[in-house]
């Protein structure tokens, strides 16, 4: 009996090793190349991380899990890279050869979805917000396909996974901030945060620098929940009746798992953008143009 127990024991302990098998991709990334991203971890970030995590009474193994050479590329870097080769190959499919006169389904399912956002980025930002949207077309190619892979076969959807989900989000934070700055220098982006009224423009000022500090977190973390979410209601459910649904369930769910990703998408992009309009403003440029027909004709009237 004791031995029993002990084998029950020690095979309830490798129950969740054995219930997380990483896609078959990602095994044979580390079959090739874990060895050496092993090695070079080992002289690098594991030290690191082993000094900063030392500090709180833990190790790195606590916090990310052994380090070995099977698990050296985690499986969200290799799906991410993925997720890039596909959005330039489905881009590449879908525009097929561009035609003014007789354009093909792709590319009239292509250029629904890049008016679909300029008019968007025309709309929030304004007539001059055409030069960021090669930007936010890609936040929103790349998200989408990210979001779309984990109702695939084989794959994993990247964004489920909080480090590429804050990567994106820090991405989009370092971008607008770039705007800001690029345009309106560092200390007229900086004071642009603290309002128009001086007597409580302090307060103001870290109000709004703690709030944009938390944007690429809220980004991140507003992505991965969603996307983890659909990923474990639809495995959680896949599993009530097996064998049956682990292939009915997906494909019932597969309406809903596309609404999903399209909204998670239009919300990351649409948030995005409104970041990017409050520090960006249309070229002075263009004010005087637009001022320059209703002055003419205000001096030949008065003439």
């Amino acid at each position: 009996m004791f031995f029993l127990a002990e084998d029950a024991a020690k095979a309830a302990e490798q129950a969740p090793e054995k219930a997380h098998h990483a896609p078959i991709l990602v095994q044979l990334v580390n079959h090739y190349f874990g060895e050496s991203a092993h090695h070079i971890q080992m002289k690098t970030t594991y030290k690191a991380w082993t000094w900063f995590f030392a500090k709180f009474g833990t190790t790195p193994e606590a916090a990310f899990g052994e380090y070995t050479p099977e698990n050296a590329i985690p499986w969200y870097t290799v799906m991410f890279v993925v997720a890039c080769i596909l959005s330039v190959a489905v881009i590449w499919i879908l525009k097929g050869k561009l035609s003014e006169d007789e354009p093909g389904s792709g590319q009239q399912t292509l250029e629904v979805g890049v008016l679909m956002v300029r008019d968007m980025v025309t709309d929030i930002i304004g007539p001059h917000g055409g030069r960021y949207f090669p930007v936010v077309m890609t936040f929103a190619v790349l998200i989408l396909v990210s979001n779309l892979m984990g109702m695939f076969p084989l794959f994993l959807a990247p964004t489920s996974a909080t480090s590429v989900t804050f990567a994106l989000g820090i991405s989009s934070f370092i971008y607008y901030n770039y705007i800001g700055i690029s345009e309106n220098g560092i200390f007229n982006h900086l004071k642009h945060l603290a309002g128009p009224i001086w007597w409580i423009g302090p307060f103001i000022f870290i109000i709004e620098l703690i709030s944009n500090f938390i944007r690429p977190f809220s980004l991140g973390i507003r992505l991965f929940g969603n996307m983890f979410a659909d990923e474990k209601v639809a495995e959680t459910i896949a599993h009530l009746f097996p064998p049956y649904t682990y292939w009915l369930v997906p494909i019932a769910l597969m309406p809903l798992g596309v609404f999903v990703a399209l909204i998670q998408t239009f919300v990351f992009i649409l948030l995005s953008q409104l970041y990017i309009s409050e520090v960006s403003h249309a070229p002075h440029e263009e004010h005087d143009h637009e001022h320059e027909p209703a002055a003419h004709d205000e001096a030949l009237a008065t003439a």
